[in-house]
């Protein structure tokens, strides 16, 4: 295997499946699948088996007990189940275009994380796409987005296919080279130098902080946001308040201020 994506879910089985078909026509079939569960019900673990037929390499389910907001945890549980040494995290609500696994293979550099984006979808439209959309690639097509009532925008360009703009857009995008929990990659030794995600962290700013820690332990980040693409399916977001905000803030203020690389909770408590 060449890479394994690790993506995370809670209870959203209905866009886990159609994450799941995108990842079944991936141009790149030479990969592992990692699910981080944060304790979803047993209907999320019926999704995962029913496509596990559909892939080379057997798609795995770290799960644990629902106990309220424990991302972080889950990653670095999911992580130490990898057999490669590089890795793809992103989400159960974004859906990859079928070169999503090519694409950061293709980019992977010794010394660099890959620092990716998506294209956010209204919920109008995430509820419309169905298998066939995604197996036709349908749903990345600005021109049936469009017709299905998506309003026209630049941002549209992120969906082009012409790979000289892609490249070209890499480079002038103004958007910071962060660690995107939605999309980005990453060699895993590097993230076990850091020690893994800080369970210190909830909701809001988790995955920046694991990024502004790669920086300081020297690794660099380059930008791969028109090139590998996935779609985000809209959700309601009830997991974050001005005071997790606050502690999340005053971590990631404090690791810059000192030049935190390792945090004391995180992936080590599991080897």
């Amino acid at each position: 295997m060449k890479v394994s994506v690790i993506i995370t879910t809670y209870n959203s089985e209905e866009w886990l499946e159609k994450v799941l078909l995108g990842y079944a026509v991936q141009t790149e079939p030479n990969f592992e699948l990692i699910i981080a569960d944060d304790g979803s019900s047993s209907a999320t673990k019926r999704v995962i088996d029913s496509f596990k037929a559909s892939f080379l390499h057997p798609i795995q389910h770290v799960w644990h007990e629902d106990e309220g907001f424990r991302k972080c945890k889950i990653l670095n549980k999911a992580i130490l189940q990898t057999h490669t040494d590089y890795l793809i995290f992103t989400d159960g609500d974004c859906i990859p275009r079928k070169d999503f696994v090519a694409q950061h293979l293709k980019s992977k550099e010794k010394g660099y994380f890959l620092s990716g984006g998506y294209f956010k979808l209204p919920m109008s439209i995430s509820k419309l796409i169905d298998a066939s959309h995604i197996q036709k690639q349908e749903a990345f097509s600005i021109r049936w987005l469009t017709k299905q009532g998506l309003k026209k925008s630049f941002k549209l360009s992120k969906l082009t296919k012409w790979n000289w703009f892609a490249v070209l857009m890499n480079w002038l995008t103004p958007t910071k080279k962060t660690f995107n929990g939605h999309n980005t990659s990453c060699f895993k030794e590097d993230l076990l130098a850091i020690n893994g995600f800080n369970e210190e962290m909830l909701y809001g700013g988790l995955d920046r902080e694991v990024g502004e820690r790669l920086f300081n332990y020297g690794i660099l980040a380059k930008q791969i946001r028109y090139s590998a693409i996935c779609i985000h399916l809209d959700h309601k977001r009830g997991y974050a308040s001005p005071e997790i905000w606050k502690n999340n803030n005053a971590i990631r203020a404090y690791n810059k201020k000192y030049n935190v690389i390792k945090i004391e909770k995180g992936i080590d408590q599991y080897y």
